[in-house]
């Protein structure tokens, strides 16, 4: 009885990953390529995570819809399009190093992960930080480090960034992480009040020169800082 419980349980696995390999060949086409993300590498990297392993389990059933996701402590993971559109926006390298402003469930990351040298990630909510650091490397993706912390200060040890992504709605852009920005530095932030729409934010810097781009209206959780 019990090999037979273990061989209905391993088929039954092997199903349930197939099926959701499928969602996630689903939610590229229909979510992601049809509103003109084109970007083949960050194609790939949306179709490779599984993003129902960054989800609460009640919820995993969810995690390939067209829409954000509670994860607790009053965050969300983002809607599958807005991950793989800021991804592209910064127009990465493989020999990158990136610093994410906003853990949450790990997810961006791991989508990150997929197509530079290394991660650096920052989390202010602690329960949330140490469960993404534990997915992460469940999922063995060694290029990533998990921080805890006030992301408004970026991670000055580890400076300069290629690139800095902000995953969190801030009223202005902190000013330590376009110092920490490398030259020829990307930066996606959104940026607004809280009950107002925000705007993504492109910045780059070159020769010392700090340019924007505002790209679309998004709405995220707030940018929460630590109490002084």
């Amino acid at each position: 009885m019990t090999i037979l419980v273990l061989i209905i349980y391993f088929f039954y696995s092997s199903w349930l990953q197939d099926s959701y390999a499928l969602e996630r060949m689903k939610m590229v086409e229909k979510q992601i390529k049809a509103r003109g993300v084109v970007s083949e590498s960050v194609l790939n990297a949306m179709r490779t995570v599984p993003r129902h392993e960054f989800v609460p389990p009640d919820r995993a059933k969810y995690a390939y819809n067209d829409y954000p996701l509670a994860i607790g402590y009053g965050q969300t993971i983002s809607q599958p399009y807005i991950v793989a559109y800021m991804t592209e926006a910064l127009n990465l390298e493989k020999e990158d190093v990136i610093l994410e402003v906003g853990t949450g469930s790990g997810y961006q990351a791991a989508v990150l992960a997929e197509l530079v040298k290394e991660v650096h990630t920052i989390e202010i909510i602690r329960p949330l930080g140490e469960r993404a650091k534990v997915t992460l490397s469940a999922l063995g993706y060694k290029n990533v480090h998990v921080y805890i912390g006030d992301g408004y200060n970026g991670i000055k040890s580890k400076a300069p960034f290629d690139a800095i992504m902000v995953t969190a709605g801030a009223e202005k852009v902190p000013p330590p992480l376009i110092e920490q920005l490398n030259e020829g530095g990307r930066m996606i932030i959104p940026v607004g009040t809280v009950n107002d729409v925000q705007y993504l934010l492109l910045i780059k810097k070159n020769k010392g020169k700090i340019t924007r781009k505002t790209l679309l209206p998004v709405r995220f959780v707030p940018f929460t800082r630590e109490k002084e």
